[in-house]
């Protein structure tokens, strides 16, 4: 184990620079994570997938708030302290002081954080004018799609370390959304630096934050590499360096692991947890996903613009074999977009059942009762929420031939899946959606409305205003019990219209080698490393 851990770090090391880092340093205080893929980007601003966000946002960044793990609530970060106007419409928050931007090889930051930063990092988003807005191809698609640019009025620097935004609406869910991985801070200083220079596109490929990490390279399909940052506000970082070993197969991930190549390792499937569990080197966490995996059907193509057809294929599938098959027990069955633990959740909602009956009788009103051919695309990596696209898709293949309906099951390479998804050249595909913080919304707005749909993220192509008109309904208001009121009939739209057909929430697993502490699972958001230690 030993051996390997050094050649490991040790390449990687040699690889990067011509430096002699020493190996026995590296054994002793690095960590290898194993995970399952290349990140889209070094800024999260810009990307919406869990490979991306465990890369980058809790490694690199920090946000002005972030939501406790265990309790929900919001709690500070790089804003101390924050309060709302009486009218919902003004939120100042107090910035904390003393926090370092990283010193890299390529930047040494002359100042502090401070509220230029702030207003760096949401207008270049928020603000078409902004010379970085375009930068990199000028697409946010978590701030599109949760509608934040309608929402913002302005952002004001009041002094160096406080800063207000006003709003056009009250949202219920804007601190929240606020903490999610998307609202990192980035370096006003830097990104001038770079503008000066006519590269501002180095801002998203080398990365400068005031995060627990340093970013010191990155080679596709390889590695990550991160030295810890000795200046970091929120205390030692005991992990010395941090490499992200990219190792896409599930079955090398857990041999890595098992061997001591890898300390950590990303996302285990559901057939590989007893080995982990057998093992008494490994330890194995578990914890109630905010996610839900679905099925999402192309509403902008004929004839799944008919809701006769979207609920006639609900019926035809069978949800507790998929539940069996794919998941193990690593799942519970899902008939909402929200699981049972939301406090907004529809218990009167009934369940998904299979119904061959009621299906082929809604296909032939729809005028198919000879059936029609239909795509499917699975998604070649494996998620929390869907353990297994390719299985899954094989499973609903094999159902929909009970109703004349031919399946051919499509996937590609993982970034062509996404782009090709985000244009809109699927039928319909199995994928889903984790959560970025507790609150309701973010199962919906980021999903299924129209502004979802204009960023990208709306993987059903459905745009209903009468629907968006209820979310935005429950975010003018404060009251739990009239927001979920509000949610109740959202999720009941929903059912009704079925562009999505709910299938799984999956529980979370993370495993790591037995003397590894201090990484967290959550049930939302991306992983994180400031705390990771080694204990023997």
């Amino acid at each position: 184990m030993l051996a390997n851990r050094v050649l490991v770090l040790g390449m990687l090391s040699l690889l990067l620079c011509a430096c002699s880092d020493n190996h026995k340093s590296l054994v002793q205080q690095g960590l290898v994570y194993c995970s399952e893929g290349n990140p889209e980007t070094f800024n999260p601003q810009l990307g919406t997938s869990g490979t991306t966000a465990d890369a980058t946002a809790n490694q690199l960044y920090n946000r002005l708030i972030d939501i406790d793990p265990k309790t929900g609530d919001v709690i500070p970060r790089l804003a101390k302290s924050w309060h709302m106007s009486s009218d919902g419409l003004r939120y100042t928050f107090v910035l904390r002081r003393g926090v370092h931007f990283q010193t890299t090889d390529y930047f040494k930051p002359s100042r502090d954080f401070d509220a230029d930063d702030v207003l760096f990092s949401f207008r270049r988003q928020w603000d078409v004018n902004n010379p970085f807005h375009n930068v990199s191809g000028g697409d946010y698609p978590f701030f599109d799609a949760i509608g934040m640019g309608s929402l913002l009025h302005d952002i004001i620097k009041d002094n160096d370390y406080q800063v207000t935004f006003v709003l056009n609406r009250p949202d219920a869910s804007f601190l929240s959304n606020i903490a999610t991985d998307y609202a990192v801070i980035l370096s006003a200083e830097y990104a001038n630096q770079l503008l000066a220079q006519g590269v501002p596109e180095r801002i998203d490929t080398q990365p400068v934050g005031t995060g627990p990490f340093i970013f010191e390279g990155y080679r596709k399909d390889s590695f990550i590499r991160f030295k810890a940052n000795p200046d970091y506000w929120d205390g030692p970082v005991d992990v010395n360096p941090l490499i992200f070993d990219i190792t896409k197969r599930s079955s090398r991930r857990l041999a890595k692991l098992v061997t001591g190549e890898c300390d950590v390792m990303a996302l285990p499937l559901a057939s590989e947890l007893s080995e982990i569990k057998k093992n008494k080197n490994l330890k194995l966490q578990s914890e109630p996903g905010l996610n839900v995996g679905f099925w999402a059907l192309n509403t902008e193509r004929p004839p799944l613009n008919d809701p006769k057809v979207r609920h006639a294929l609900a019926l035809a599938i069978d949800q507790k074999t998929m539940m069996q098959a794919v998941y193990y027990g690593t799942g519970s069955p899902a008939n909402s977009l929200l699981p049972q633990s939301s406090w907004a959740y529809d218990s009167s909602l009934p369940p998904m059942t299979q119904n061959l009956k009621k299906a082929r009788e809604l296909l032939a009103d729809a005028g198919l009762e000879h059936g029609f051919n239909l795509d499917v695309w699975a998604m070649p990596v494996s998620r929390s929420y869907n353990p297994n696209a390719r299985k899954m898709a094989e499973l609903i293949q094999s159902d929909l031939a009970a109703i004349n309906v031919k399946v051919r099951i499509i996937t590609y390479d993982w970034n062509t899946f996404r782009r090709r998804l985000a244009r809109g050249e699927h039928d319909s595909v199995l994928i889903g959606w984790s959560a970025d913080n507790t609150d309701p919304d973010n199962f919906f707005s980021p999903t299924l409305t129209c502004a979802a749909l204009a960023s990208g993220n709306n993987r059903a192509n459905w745009c209903d205003p009468d629907f968006d008109a209820i979310l935005a309904k429950a975010l003018l208001t404060t009251d739990r019990d009239k927001r979920k009121a509000y949610y109740i009939k959202a999720q009941q739209y929903l059912h009704d219209a079925m562009p999505v057909v709910p299938i799984a929430h999956g529980l979370r697993f993370l495993a790591t080698r037995s003397n590894i502490e201090g990484v967290r699972l959550r049930a939302y958001g991306a992983i994180s490393f400031a705390k990771a230690r080694r204990v023997k």
